[in-house]
């Protein structure tokens, strides 16, 4: 199988795309999400799964290493009033922890623009800075902070951020769900957590959430043309805003608690995007 190290990564995507049409019999997808701690569930509320391929069927694809992400590709056919269905295409998240590099981060993202789609959702579970804002809360990205150190970008490419997280998505992710809060989130590399003194540097920069995903795919999908939606689901309070221990299994079981208010909330927004 084609490495994600030594071939071009946007050939790379082009022949992953191909081969995903090729086992799932779609041609092209109008929309993808990338499903974080806590979104799994909602992907079956969409609509109708098409066709389901792992992940490592499909070329630059790395098999998941976090327990409670997925290992595969699913197309799924979400119905839309008065219109055709529209073509999902939900794609597992490599981080950048995982010291795969930054292309095999931006992969996924990349194979979505090759695929179709125009939009792509960002979903993850994150810890909140904001007291007022309790643990199982989804929030919508408004910004964010690559505190990485990392660029999924190479050599001269210079792309405007600016509206990044697309406010006209927001607008229609608010008419979904009306209380929706906003918040900007923090990538850190991982994968430890972050330290009380980090999360309040991260604070002064003006972040309300922190996690170690998200921002360098939205990167990654602006430069190829994708309107970025973001959401976070708050599984904990940050280090240091509580006294309490983390623990990834306390992600996963907010997570659980929270699935159906997030399947919910995908699966009204997803036929208007």
């Amino acid at each position: 199988m084609t490495s994600i190290d030594d071939t071009d990564p946007f050939t790379l995507a082009e022949e992953s795309a191909a081969r995903l049409a090729e086992l799932t019999g779609v041609a092209r997808h109008d929309v993808a999400l990338v499903l974080g701690s806590g979104w799994a569930a909602a992907a079956d509320q969409l609509g109708e799964v098409v066709a389901t391929v792992p992940s490592t069927d499909l070329p630059g694809f790395r098999a998941p290493a976090v327990v409670g992400h997925a290992g595969t590709v699913r197309s799924i056919s979400v119905p839309r009033q008065g219109a055709d269905p529209l073509r999902a295409l939900v794609l597992p998240r490599t981080h950048v922890y995982e010291n795969h590099g930054v292309r095999a981060v931006a992969h996924g993202v990349r194979v979505a623009a090759a695929a179709g789609c125009r939009t792509i959702v960002l979903t993850n579970g994150c810890g909140g800075l904001d007291r007022s804002i309790p643990a199982g809360s989804p929030v919508l990205i408004a910004d964010h902070l690559n505190l990485t150190g990392a660029s999924p970008l190479e050599g001269p490419t210079f792309v405007d951020m600016t509206d990044l997280y697309d406010p006209q998505l927001r607008a229609l992710a608010r008419s979904v769900d009306a209380d929706l809060p906003e918040g900007v989130y923090a990538q850190f590399r991982g994968p430890q957590y972050e330290t009380p003194a980090e999360v309040r540097m991260a604070g002064v920069l003006g972040a309300t959430l922190v996690g170690m995903s998200t921002g360098l795919e939205a990167v990654a999908a602006r430069h190829v043309g994708l309107k970025v939606l973001g959401f976070s689901l708050v599984t904990n309070l940050a280090a240091g805003v509580s006294d309490q221990p983390l623990s990834h299994e306390e992600v996963l079981q907010a997570g659980r608690e929270a699935a159906p208010r997030c399947a919910a909330l995908l699966a009204g927004v997803t036929p208007l995007l």
